[in-house]
C-alpha cells in the first residue's frame, strides 16, 4: 500500500515538473521576443541551465495572460545586500518582480543583483556583497531541520525503549535498516573498532545528501547536491576530518614510503603528496557531476519537444510521449541515484579516513609465503 501511495506521488510531482517547464520555457520565449512580437528560437541550453542555477526565489510556473501580461507562480525569498558604498539592504526578491524592475537601487541581472544608477543602468562603481537567502540554501536549511527532526525523533523513540525492548513501528521501522547499513557496510569495514568514533559523522553525511538529493527531484525545487560548492563544503569537512585523525605511520608513507628503493621513493613523495588533496576533490566532483548530470539528462528530453516542435508541429506532438516516457524513466533512475550517490561519498570517506587511522606496521612486518 505505502510503495503504491509513493509511485502516485512521484508521478504526481512528475507531472507537475513537467507542466511548470513547459510553462517556464514559454515565459522565456515571450521575454525574449523582440518588438515585432516576433519570438527568438528556443534556446535549450539557457533553459537547462535556468533549471539548475541558484536563485532569489523558488519558481514554479508562468502563465500568459490573454492582455499579454504574465503571472508567475513563485514563492520570493528574502535578499540582504551590503554595499560600502549605500549600507545594509533587507527586503524580499518579489520586488524585483522577476528581474522586470529595480528595487532601492538593485536590480536583478541573470539571477545576480546588481547596482544600478537612477536610469536602471548597471553601476560598477558600487561594489554589491550578497548574503541572501536564494533558494539553494532555503532548501539546505530545510534537508537541515528534516534531518535533525528524524534522527531526534529516533532517539526518543529507542530512548523510550521502542525498538529495544519492543519491535520498531513507522518511519523508525524504514529507518534503521538505514542505519544499520551504514554501520555494518560502511563503518565498520573500513574503520574497524574505531568505526563508532565516526559513525555519527558519517550517518550525517549520508541521510544529508540523501534528504537534498530527494528534495531536488520536486518540482520547482533547487538542485542543491549538484551546486558545486556545497559538494565542496562537504569534500573540505571530509578532508578536515581526514587530516586531524591522521598518525605518523600515515605521514611516513606519504614521506618516506618504507620498503622501496631511493629513488622511487623520490618520485613517490610528490604523487603521494598529492594523492592528500586529490581524494576529498574527487569525493567534491563526483557527487556534483553526477547530480547535475541527471538534471540535464531530465530536462534535455523535455527540451527535445520544443526543438522538434519548432521543426514542425505534428513532429513535436509526435515526439511528445517519447520525450516525456524518457524523462520518467531518468527521473526514476534518480531517485535510485541519490541513495548511491551518498552511499559512495558515504563509503569513499569511510576509506580515506581509515587510510589515515590505520597501523601501517604490519605491512612491513608481513613476508610472503611461498
Amino acid at each position: 500500500m505505502g510503495f503504491k501511495w509513493f509511485k502516485s506521488f512521484m508521478v504526481a510531482a512528475l507531472g507537475l515538473f513537467l507542466v511548470s517547464s513547459v510553462q517556464v520555457v514559454a515565459a522565456q520565449e515571450d521575454a525574449h521576443a523582440d518588438t515585432t512580437a516576433k519570438e527568438e528560437k528556443f534556446n535549450p541550453g539557457e533553459a537547462i541551465l535556468h533549471h539548475i542555477a541558484d536563485s532569489h526565489e523558488f519558481h514554479f510556473f508562468t502563465l500568459k495572460n490573454d492582455d499579454g501580461t504574465q503571472t508567475h507562480g513563485a514563492l520570493p525569498l528574502p535578499v540582504f545586500l551590503y554595499s560600502p558604498q549605500r549600507g545594509f539592504s533587507a527586503f524580499m526578491s518579489s520586488n524585483f518582480h522577476h528581474g522586470e524592475e529595480a528595487y532601492n537601487g538593485y536590480k536583478l541581472e541573470h539571477d545576480k543583483v546588481v547596482a544600478v544608477d537612477a536610469s536602471g543602468n548597471p553601476d560598477e562603481s558600487v561594489k554589491v556583497y550578497d548574503f541572501s537567502i536564494t533558494k539553494n540554501v532555503a532548501q539546505m536549511l530545510i534537508a537541515l531541520v528534516i534531518l535533525v527532526w528524524l534522527m531526534t525523533s529516533m532517539a526518543k523513540k529507542y530512548k523510550s525503549g521502542q525498538g529495544v525492548t519492543s519491535a520498531p513501528k513507522g518511519l523508525q521501522n524504514a529507518i534503521e535498516p538505514v542505519i544499520t547499513f551504514v554501520r555494518d557496510d560502511i563503518a565498520k569495514p573500513n574503520l574497524g573498532p574505531k568505526y563508532q568514533k565516526f559513525l555519527p559523522y558519517l550517518l550525517t553525511i549520508f541521510f544529508f545528501i540523501l534528504i537534498n538529493a530527494i528534495l531536488g527531484m520536486f518540482p520547482g525545487s533547487a538542485n542543491v547536491t549538484g551546486n558545486i560548492a556545497f559538494t565542496a563544503v562537504l569534500g573540505l569537512i571530509a578532508f578536515i576530518v581526514i587530516i586531524f585523525n591522521t598518525n605518523g605511520h600515515y605521514w611516513q608513507h606519504i614521506f618516506w614510503f618504507p620498503g622501496v628503493p631511493l629513488p622511487v621513493k623520490i618520485l613517490m613523495i610528490p604523487v603521494e603528496l598529492m594523492g592528500v588533496f586529490t581524494k576529498p576533490f574527487a569525493l567534491i566532483v563526483r557527487l556534483f557531476a553526477n547530480m547535475t548530470a541527471g538534471h540535464i539528462v531530465i530536462l534535455s528530453f523535455i527540451s527535445l519537444i520544443f526543438i522538434f516542435s519548432e521543426m514542425s508541429k505534428v513532429a513535436g506532438v509526435a515526439f511528445t510521449p517519447v520525450s516525456i516516457a524518457f524523462a520518467v524513466f531518468i527521473y526514476l533512475i534518480e531517485i535510485l541515484v541519490a541513495f548511491i550517490q551518498a552511499y559512495i561519498f558515504a563509503n569513499l570517506t569511510a576509506i580515506f579516513i581509515g587510510e589515515a587511522i590505520g597501523d601501517h606496521h604490519f605491512e612491513e612486518d608481513v613476508q610472503p609465503h611461498h
